[in-house]
């Protein structure tokens, strides 16, 4: 059975959405920093560890299949 290599599971799609959504918030906030919403550190904060999990699990997904 061939696997297309470039299907994506239903979670990494929702989790990539997520990070999308939030980086907006962060350049948003880098680019107008008057207009940025008052949790703003805390999407900052969370975008970025969101984004270290996910590229970790990226990273030790891509070195189990090998």
């Amino acid at each position: 059975m061939v696997v297309n290599q470039l299907s994506m599971s239903k979670t990494k799609k929702t989790a990539i959405i997520v990070l999308i959504v939030l980086n907006c918030v962060v350049l948003s906030g880098q680019v107008w920093p008057q207009g940025a919403p008052p949790f703003a550190r805390s999407v900052n904060i969370g975008f970025l560890v969101l984004s270290l999990f996910f590229f970790i699990g990226a990273l030790i997904g891509k070195k189990s299949k090998n």
